[in-house]
Parts: C-alpha cells; sequence; structure tokens
C-alpha cells in the first residue's frame, strides 16, 4: 500500500502515455497543485499520433482529463492552460473542444495559446495545464 504524505510531492502517471521513454511524469502533485508537463493527442490504445488535427486535439483533452483524474481531480479544477500549435489553423479545433469542456463562459481556466514550429514527428498540438484539486486524492 502507498503511503501518501499530503505535502510531499509526487509523480502522476498514466497507462498509455510518455513522454517518449523520457523520465518525465505526466504531471506532478505537491498538496493541491497539479502541473502537467506536455500533453499531446497519443493514442492510449493504439499507443501511435494520428495526423489528424481535430483528432490529436480531441485525444489531446482526453489525455489531460486522465492525468488530472488520476490526480484526483478534473477539469473543473483546472485554473491555467498553455496550449502550444503548429499550425494556427489548429485554434478552431482548440476552441471546438474548449467550449465543449467549458461551455460556462464565467468559469473557464485562463489560456494561452502559441504557435511553435518545433513540435516533434506529426504532433500538431499540445498543452499543459495547472490545476489546484482540494482534495488529497
Amino acid at each position: 500500500m502507498e503511503m501518501i504524505v499530503p505535502d510531499a510531492r509526487r509523480s502522476i502517471e498514466i497507462e498509455g502515455f510518455d513522454h517518449a521513454g523520457q523520465p518525465i511524469p505526466a504531471a506532478s502533485r505537491k498538496g493541491p497543485l497539479v502541473v502537467t508537463g506536455g500533453v499531446y493527442g497519443l493514442d492510449p490504445e493504439t499507443g501511435t499520433l494520428p495526423d489528424d488535427v481535430g483528432e490529436q486535439v480531441r485525444l489531446m483533452f482526453g489525455q489531460l482529463q486522465r492525468i488530472l483524474a488520476k490526480a484526483g481531480g478534473g477539469f473543473d479544477d483546472v485554473v491555467r492552460m498553455t496550449v502550444y500549435v503548429k499550425d494556427p489553423a489548429a485554434r478552431p479545433f482548440v476552441n471546438e473542444q474548449w467550449l465543449r469542456i467549458f461551455p460556462d463562459a464565467a468559469s473557464r481556466p485562463a489560456r494561452h495559446t502559441l504557435t511553435y514550429e518545433h513540435l516533434p514527428a506529426n504532433m500538431l498540438v499540445q498543452c499543459d495545464a495547472i490545476a489546484m484539486v482540494t482534495d488529497h486524492g
């Protein structure tokens, strides 16, 4: 049985997601603060990254949801996100999922979207998030 010390930092890992073999967890939690690494649209069932930007965005948010759940939280706990797009044309796909996940304009996280042409291989979008999870899950 894993003993959780409330103020100790702990790595958050999920099945079907990694950073290409690098020693980097999906997220880190210390107290209520959860901070992800780069989250991208890796298909957890196939282990592949689809070429379609809309599908990558959908899977990216799905992976983020899984990471947050493993940390004891959910989308309601997110206070800030940064989204990196290889091409600004990806923004409408991000906005479509954003509005689906955060429909209440009075209760959305802050977000910054940046064009970043150096995403590896066929990766078209990536995000990171900061969340405050009030229980010590």
